[in-house]
Protein backbone atom coordinates (compact mmCIF):
# COMPACT_ATOMS: atom_id res chain seq x y z
CA UNK A 1 0.00 0.00 0.00
CA UNK A 2 1.69 3.64 -0.70
CA UNK A 3 1.44 6.62 1.03
CA UNK A 4 1.36 9.97 0.23
CA UNK A 5 1.48 11.84 3.50
CA UNK A 6 0.52 15.42 3.62
CA UNK A 7 -0.49 17.92 6.31
CA UNK A 8 -4.51 17.60 6.05
CA UNK A 9 -4.66 14.27 4.30
CA UNK A 10 -3.04 10.42 3.48
CA UNK A 11 -3.03 9.70 -0.24
CA UNK A 12 -3.56 5.87 -0.18
CA UNK A 13 -2.65 3.80 -2.97
CA UNK A 14 -3.02 -0.09 -3.36
CA UNK A 15 -1.24 -2.59 -5.64
CA UNK A 16 -2.59 -5.49 -7.24
CA UNK A 17 -2.12 -8.83 -5.87
CA UNK A 18 0.86 -9.53 -8.89
CA UNK A 19 2.55 -6.31 -7.24
CA UNK A 20 2.27 -4.95 -10.90
CA UNK A 21 -0.01 -2.33 -10.92
CA UNK A 22 -1.23 0.70 -8.36
CA UNK A 23 -4.40 2.11 -8.50
CA UNK A 24 -5.52 4.83 -6.11
CA UNK A 25 -7.09 4.00 -3.36
CA UNK A 26 -8.78 7.30 -1.25
CA UNK A 27 -7.57 9.53 1.24
CA UNK A 28 -7.49 9.54 5.33
CA UNK A 29 -7.97 12.88 7.16
CA UNK A 30 -5.21 13.86 9.32
CA UNK A 31 -6.50 13.57 12.83
CA UNK A 32 -6.90 11.96 15.71
CA UNK A 33 -7.43 7.86 15.00
CA UNK A 34 -5.83 8.30 11.30
CA UNK A 35 -2.42 6.30 12.27
CA UNK A 36 -5.66 3.45 13.64
CA UNK A 37 -7.20 4.25 10.22
CA UNK A 38 -4.87 3.18 8.28
CA UNK A 39 -3.60 0.55 10.19
CA UNK A 40 -7.24 -1.14 10.10
CA UNK A 41 -7.38 -0.24 6.02
CA UNK A 42 -3.89 -2.31 5.73
CA UNK A 43 -5.00 -4.98 7.95
CA UNK A 44 -8.50 -4.97 6.01
CA UNK A 45 -6.24 -5.23 2.37
CA UNK A 46 -3.70 -8.02 3.55
CA UNK A 47 -1.28 -5.31 2.98
CA UNK A 48 2.35 -6.81 4.82
CA UNK A 49 4.37 -3.60 3.03
CA UNK A 50 3.48 0.07 3.44
CA UNK A 51 5.56 2.66 1.02
CA UNK A 52 5.34 6.31 2.35
CA UNK A 53 6.73 8.92 -0.15
CA UNK A 54 9.50 10.78 1.63
CA UNK A 55 10.03 14.32 0.21
CA UNK A 56 13.00 15.22 -1.13
CA UNK A 57 14.30 18.56 -3.01
CA UNK A 58 15.45 18.40 -6.46
CA UNK A 59 19.26 17.55 -5.12
CA UNK A 60 17.93 14.88 -3.74
CA UNK A 61 18.16 16.17 -0.11
CA UNK A 62 15.88 15.87 2.78
CA UNK A 63 14.03 18.81 4.16
CA UNK A 64 11.85 19.34 7.00
CA UNK A 65 8.75 18.01 5.70
CA UNK A 66 10.76 14.73 5.44
CA UNK A 67 11.68 14.91 9.28
CA UNK A 68 7.40 15.35 9.42
CA UNK A 69 7.11 12.64 7.43
CA UNK A 70 9.28 10.57 8.96
CA UNK A 71 8.03 11.03 12.66
CA UNK A 72 4.30 9.99 11.13
CA UNK A 73 6.06 6.94 9.37
CA UNK A 74 7.64 5.96 12.97
CA UNK A 75 4.37 6.93 14.57
CA UNK A 76 2.32 4.06 11.93
CA UNK A 77 4.86 1.60 12.42
CA UNK A 78 3.99 2.02 16.14
CA UNK A 79 0.47 1.16 15.57
CA UNK A 80 0.79 -1.42 12.67
CA UNK A 81 3.58 -3.52 14.67
CA UNK A 82 6.08 -6.13 13.11
CA UNK A 83 3.58 -7.40 11.25
CA UNK A 84 3.56 -4.60 8.20
CA UNK A 85 7.08 -3.61 7.33
CA UNK A 86 7.19 0.74 6.12
CA UNK A 87 9.76 1.41 3.47
CA UNK A 88 10.06 5.09 2.17
CA UNK A 89 10.25 6.11 -1.68
CA UNK A 90 11.19 9.31 -3.44
CA UNK A 91 8.31 11.50 -4.11
CA UNK A 92 10.15 14.21 -5.62
CA UNK A 93 7.54 15.42 -8.72
CA UNK A 94 4.77 13.01 -7.54
CA UNK A 95 1.85 15.77 -6.87
CA UNK A 96 2.61 17.50 -10.31
CA UNK A 97 2.53 14.28 -12.17
CA UNK A 98 -0.60 13.05 -10.54
CA UNK A 99 -2.13 16.81 -11.23
CA UNK A 100 -0.98 16.38 -14.93
CA UNK A 101 -2.66 13.25 -14.32
CA UNK A 102 -5.99 14.44 -13.71
CA UNK A 103 -6.10 17.08 -15.65
CA UNK A 104 -5.76 14.79 -18.44
CA UNK A 105 -8.60 12.80 -17.57
CA UNK A 106 -10.77 16.50 -17.54
CA UNK A 107 -11.05 16.33 -13.92
CA UNK A 108 -12.17 19.78 -12.48
CA UNK A 109 -9.74 21.46 -10.23
CA UNK A 110 -12.30 21.63 -7.38
CA UNK A 111 -12.44 18.32 -7.69
CA UNK A 112 -9.30 17.13 -7.77
CA UNK A 113 -8.05 18.03 -4.11
CA UNK A 114 -8.36 14.36 -2.62
CA UNK A 115 -8.25 12.89 -5.57
CA UNK A 116 -4.76 14.39 -6.17
CA UNK A 117 -3.51 12.95 -2.86
CA UNK A 118 -4.35 9.29 -3.60
CA UNK A 119 -2.85 9.68 -7.51
CA UNK A 120 -0.02 10.99 -5.97
CA UNK A 121 0.00 8.25 -4.01
CA UNK A 122 -0.37 5.46 -6.57
CA UNK A 123 2.65 6.87 -8.46
CA UNK A 124 4.56 6.80 -5.29
CA UNK A 125 3.51 3.36 -5.06
CA UNK A 126 3.87 2.51 -8.93
CA UNK A 127 7.52 3.82 -8.71
CA UNK A 128 8.62 1.41 -5.99
CA UNK A 129 6.67 -1.93 -7.89
CA UNK A 130 8.53 -1.11 -10.81
CA UNK A 131 11.62 -0.56 -9.53
CA UNK A 132 10.87 -3.75 -7.25
CA UNK A 133 10.68 -5.18 -10.62
CA UNK A 134 13.45 -3.94 -12.21
CA UNK A 135 15.92 -5.34 -9.69
CA UNK A 136 14.23 -8.84 -9.94
CA UNK A 137 14.91 -8.86 -13.07
CA UNK A 138 18.24 -7.63 -13.20
CA UNK A 139 19.23 -10.22 -10.59
CA UNK A 140 17.80 -12.73 -12.89
CA UNK A 141 19.93 -12.10 -15.91
CA UNK A 142 23.19 -12.46 -13.31
CA UNK A 143 21.86 -15.20 -12.32
CA UNK A 144 21.07 -16.78 -15.91
CA UNK A 145 23.08 -14.44 -18.36
CA UNK A 146 21.86 -16.67 -21.77
CA UNK A 147 18.21 -16.63 -20.73
CA UNK A 148 15.94 -13.38 -22.25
Amino acid sequence: MGLDVGERRVGVAIADELGLIASPLGIVLRKHGDLAELRDLAIAKHVDRLIVGLPTGLSGREGPQAAIVRTFADALGEVVGPDIAIDFWDERLTTAVAERVLRERGNRKDRRQGEVDAVAASVILQGYLDARRARGLQSMAHENPDAG
